[in-house]
């Protein structure tokens, strides 16, 4: 059955429905839980008050273990309802927000606002980072590797055979959405430099605080004191006498190089395990990305090196738990001393995590990067998902762009108009001309986040678009900056420069201009701008040219090969302005300038 937005959105209902159920069931299980263990710990108390009036019995005695057995099972049930209910809160959260994000435009995820940058090409006249931008729309990463590759898919255009494989493993990841809901819910509540924390570990800290371990007497010793302390022992049961000095003497002994190693020790046992309980989290996450038999060429190559040693990631985290498992005897004082007097245990454990980093931690590093990368394709993934209607784009190897029925994808979609616009076979100066408010500044803005969303591998707003790799440029939205000593014709002019010195050595730039040298007067404006376009046809540039000045239209008499003129009009029915916000051929013929001003009290004459 072919999904539509109304059927996601009632699939999201009912995943939230269901999973507020197990949440509301999951409390109720706790309090229980909780009643319990007050009733048990009441009859406990019972119990011994009895045994201390009226003396002690044995059936008293095998009646107070009994509600202390029952109280550790129920602790232990407790931990797990716990783990249950904290999971389902977390997937529930998820459900929730892409209900929001649908129907409110409102994502919980970072906006990422961080990655904004005045000087880029493109970045903030398209609305690409910050609130309410392409970022904070299609953002489902919660690592910061995920959150910095989703940012970099965004801010610069893949090539052609890149585009059409992520096109490809995101299809794929769509019939596994409802596993990649899962895979969002476990990485929730996670911080986003947790796995940089835990990288950092592995590659900086860990390697420094085990150099201890590479001491070839002290690893065989470590090696041999179990069997010598057996024997040891045994032979101090066969002989007796100096025999058991002798066994005594290697249990100082071992005790002593535990002592004189302790600071090493601990520097390796306080500045990771957390970092392994951390991985521990992370496994699950692993472990999916492992199990699926993935058929995509590059969701493939995200593997190609992550599992050099033949063992998945998933499992050499479980290694890393089990040594860490091993290594907290030593947080029992008495179960410590005997394990580091007879068999050196502490040293053992820091000598088979310095193994397990020689041969797991490059591997592991990088399925840790993996989880960042998977989180990146499923934020894409979602956006398809959520869209059924956009489309992915046919990369062109020519020159081309071709749109039918395209809109802008942040604009809500009972608001949204969409329009139909393609290149010509040639490169050519389109000038779109309007009145205010008519949707000038909108269309560039289409057509240049729909390519953004192009070049990232991502489905376009459209219904069919295709289209060749274009390196973007805008001129929209240009502020002065008291903090430089920037006045807007200023800023106005290094945008142009960039612009200018971008086409002299990018073959395949393509302009977008809204209302160029609006800081200074009309005549220079108008040069300006003519001599402007007139640069880039020699060049050969692509652009999309908004303006007020219909001056500008009259090029297209003396350069009908390089200059098209479209516009956006509106229509005035007593007195009152009506925007259809279509695109239209030719130049416009209607302004509204005189009736906004008429609206607010002055009037043209």
């Amino acid at each position: 059955m072919v999904k539509t937005k109304h059927s996601i959105l009632t699939d999201y209902q009912n995943h939230i429905n269901t999973q507020q159920a197990l949440v509301d069931g999951l409390k109720k299980k706790l309090n229980q839980i909780s009643f319990s263990r007050l009733g048990l710990f009441i009859m406990e108390i019972l119990i011994v008050a009895s045994i201390i009036s009226i003396g002690f019995f044995w059936f008293l005695g095998l009646f107070a273990i009994v509600p202390l057995l029952m109280f550790m099972v129920l602790v232990k049930e407790q931990i797990k309802v716990q783990k249950e209910l904290d999971y389902a809160l977390r997937l529930l959260w998820v459900y929730q927000n892409e209900v929001d994000q649908l129907t409110t435009g409102k994502n919980g995820y970072a906006d990422g606002v961080h990655y904004g940058d005045e000087q880029h090409p493109y970045s903030s006249d398209l609305d690409i980072m910050g609130p309410r931008s392409l970022y904070a729309n299609i953002n489902r990463c919660n690592t910061a590797a995920g959150l910095d590759i989703l940012a970099a898919s965004l801010l610069e255009p893949s090539d052609k055979l890149k585009i059409a494989s992520r096109q490809q493993a995101i299809t794929e990841l769509v019939a596994h959405i409802e596993d990649t809901f899962h895979f969002r819910a476990e990485l929730q509540d996670h911080k986003p430099d947790q796995l940089q924390i835990i990288k950092h570990k592995l590659e900086q800290q860990l390697p420094a605080q085990l150099s201890f371990t590479r001491n070839r007497l002290l690893r065989g010793y470590v090696k041999v004191v179990p069997f010598l302390t057996i024997g040891l022992l045994v032979l101090a049961i066969i002989l007796g006498g100096i025999a058991w000095k002798i066994f005594a003497l290697a249990a100082v002994f071992n005790g002593a190089l535990t002592f004189f190693k302790l600071a090493n020790i601990n520097k390796v046992y306080y500045g990771f395990t957390g970092g392994s309980n951390q991985l521990n989290a992370f496994a699950g996450t692993i472990k999916w990305t492992e199990d699926v038999a993935w058929q995509s060429p590059y969701i493939k190559s995200l593997f190609h090196a992550g599992e050099n040693s033949g063992i998945p990631v998933s499992r050499q985290i479980k290694q890393l738990a089990s040594i860490i498992q091993a290594f907290d005897a030593r947080l029992n004082i008495l179960v410590s001393a005997v394990l580091n007097l007879f068999f050196l245990w502490d040293l053992k454990c820091s000598i088979n995590l310095s193994d397990w980093h020689d041969r797991s931690s490059v591997s592991l590093i990088q399925g840790l990067y993996r989880i960042s990368q998977f989180e990146e394709l499923i934020s894409l993934a979602t956006l398809t998902y959520n869209h059924p209607d956009w489309n992915f784009p046919e990369i062109d190897e020519g020159f081309q762009f071709r749109a039918l029925e395209i809109g802008h994808p942040l604009i809500a979609e009972q608001e949204r108009i969409v329009n139909d616009f393609d290149l010509a076979a040639q490169t050519t100066v389109d000038i779109v001309t309007g009145s205010n408010m008519a949707g000038k500044s909108t269309f560039l803005r289409t057509v240049g986040i729909n390519m953004v969303l192009a070049f990232a591998g991502a489905p376009v707003c459209a219904k069919e678009m295709s289209l060749s790799i274009f390196k973007v440029f805008s001129y929209m939205r240009i502020k002065d900056s008291l903090n430089d000593h920037t006045s807007t014709f200023k800023a106005e002019l290094n945008r142009l420069k960039m612009i200018l010195d971008a086409i002299g050595t990018i073959p395949n730039s393509f302009v977008l201009i809204d209302e160029m040298l609006r800081g200074t007067n009309s005549r220079d404006k108008y040069l300006g701008s003519k001599v402007f376009i007139e640069k880039l046809i020699e060049q050969g540039t692509p652009a999309l040219f908004a303006t007020h000045d219909l001056q500008l239209s009259e090029m297209e008499a003396d350069h009908q090969a390089k200059v098209r003129n479209y516009h956006f009009d509106i229509q005035i029915a007593e007195g009152e302005m009506k925007f259809d916000y279509k695109l239209k051929h030719g130049p416009c013929k209607t302004f509204n300038a005189a009736l906004l001003l008429k609206e607010i009290g002055l009037t043209l004459t």
